[in-house]
């Protein structure tokens, strides 16, 4: 496929995808890590480098192997990589990991690109008195963040008020800082972006992200919000991606806030966790991806969709001891594959890997994955061990059932629908759809109402009965007319434009 040989900073378990990748694509990889690393676990090769990503001389030794130079892990001397460009093709450019490695000037790059971003101050000095100051400028809380070599959450603090600075400082000390305005988010979002040597970029379905003490636990794919959410995620993350340098897999994450505005949290130059369920869901793996990026390998925007219109996937990562415990529940899981790294020890908060359900529906894939992660959660809070882990009811209650209709004079025929759910304990929501006076929320209701957890729609069906027919073609629902008596005629053509609907294609 590509005679040119790969060099990879970094041996970890995305360098360890990133070389399976290649492998099904012939192309070589040499990996710098220290020995017995996951990637060089899966790589026969004799020619890795052993030795520190943070070593200048071990990168320059690596260099002299390979043809292109791509990263696992974005802390790394951009000095060396500065100083090599030229002898070895960089993917993505060092300016990039310069920028994005140090998490102040990422952010300032990012606003100077006009990308919503959370406003962000550079700590000058780090004392009580600057960071009082700060406060005062951005309120408190804000979150105290180190600008370099942070990850999973290590090298932030919340200052919740003025007498928390103390603790603040004495935890990030000796590092630099700066201090960024605290986001009230809903939800976290994440997209992963591939970047293509000629400009282009293609982004993945936005998904959701769920964190415990500051680590990925959960990924939702797709997202469980509203498909234009979805959207408006998908176009920030790629003009964020399109105002750095270079080739390859970006990792964004954002904050999906309470008036549904989005701000950009951080960008990895690189595969990132929010992107592993693309192994099973998508056409073409995140990691398959970056290596066709940096290889100047065809890429399309068909590349980067989930592998159907049905496809839902929830990704749970493995951590700590309890890993081997669960991937061998999930062996026995419909729809689960389980992915494992390769790391001899299993400490507490460690990756050991990850598993992916994937399934027809969103609540489909929830179900079966509910088990395992009961299992996780038992396992991390010390409860006994329970011989089979229950689909657990869903914590929260949301309506499964929508009575549409045109007007609010269709109610008092549309109210006894909802008097009969009512009776039986179904959760439903009322709102007003007219196919005539408001067509553009006619569509963005049909479209997001799967999203949104839908199973069922009842619309009013007045006069043509255009309402149930338009949002029936426009989702994936089973959507049940009622006719509904008009001002002059009494409901019967309603009736009779419904049932007449020939089953046919389109249906």
């Amino acid at each position: 496929m590509d005679s040119r040989k790969i060099g990879i900073l970094g041996g970890g378990q995305l360098g360890r995808m990133m070389v399976e990748a290649a492998h099904r694509l012939n192309i070589q990889t040499v990996i710098l890590d220290a020995p017995g690393a996951p990637a060089k676990q899966i790589n026969a090769l004799h020619a890795h480098v052993n030795g520190s990503f943070a070593s200048a001389d071990s990168i320059r030794e690596l260099a002299e192997q390979c043809d292109i130079l791509t990263y696992e892990i974005e802390h790394i001397d951009t000095k060396v990589l500065e100083e090599i460009d030229g002898q070895v093709e960089l993917q993505p450019s060092w300016r990039t990991v310069r920028v994005i490695q140090d998490k102040y000037l990422q952010k300032d790059h990012l606003s100077q690109a006009g990308v919503s971003t959370a406003e962000s101050l550079a700590v000058e000095e780090s004392t009580p008195v600057c960071l009082a100051e700060i406060g005062r400028k951005l309120g408190f809380p804000f979150m105290l963040k180190s600008r370099t070599l942070a990850y999973d959450g290590r090298g932030n603090y919340v200052v919740k008020n003025e007498e928390a600075i103390p603790a603040a400082l004495e935890a990030l000390k000796n590092r630099p800082l700066y201090a960024e305005k605290w986001a009230r988010f809903t939800k976290e979002l994440a997209v992963m972006v591939v970047r293509t040597k000629d400009g282009q970029c293609f982004s993945y379905p936005t998904v959701e992200t769920v964190h415990e003490d500051n680590i990925c636990k959960l990924v939702y794919a797709p997202a469980r919000v509203p498909a234009g959410t979805m959207d408006k995620a998908r176009r920030l993350a790629e003009k964020a991606v399109g105002s750095f340098w270079g080739a390859g897999i970006f990792g964004v994450e954002m904050f999906l806030l309470e008036d549904g505005s989005l701000l950009i949290n951080e960008l990895a130059p690189r595969p990132h966790n929010s992107g592993h369920y693309t192994i099973e869901a998508c056409p073409t793996s995140q990691f398959e991806a970056h290596i066709r990026a940096i290889t100047g390998l065809p890429l399309t925007p068909d590349s980067t969709t989930l592998a159907t219109p049905s496809t839902n996937a929830v990704m749970l990562n493995l951590l700590g001891p309890s890993t081997f415990k669960i991937a061998r529940e999930a062996l026995s899981t419909k729809g689960a594959t389980v992915h494992l790294y390769g790391k001899a020890e299993a400490k507490v908060g460690r990756k050991m890997g990850h598993l992916t359900v994937v399934a027809g529906s969103m609540s489909e894939a929830e179900y079966q994955a509910a088990p395992l992660i009961k299992i996780f959660d038992d396992e991390k809070s010390g409860a006994p061990e329970s011989a089979v882990a229950e689909k657990p009811a869903p914590k929260e209650k949301k309506p499964v059932v929508a009575i549409i209709m045109g007007s609010d004079s269709d109610l008092p025929v549309m109210k006894a629908g909802a008097e009969i759910l009512k009776k039986f304990g179904v959760e439903f929501e009322v709102t007003i759809v007219s196919a005539h006076r408001t067509p553009d929320r006619m569509s963005t209701f049909a479209k997001e109402a799967r999203a949104r957890g839908l199973k069922a729609i009842i619309a009013g069906a007045g006069g043509a009965a255009h309402l149930p027919g338009m949002v029936a073609a426009m989702c994936t629902l089973p959507v049940i007319g009622v006719p509904v008596k008009g001002s002059v005629l009494d409901g019967v053509d309603s009736l009779h434009s419904i049932v007449q609907m020939p089953v046919s294609s389109p249906p």
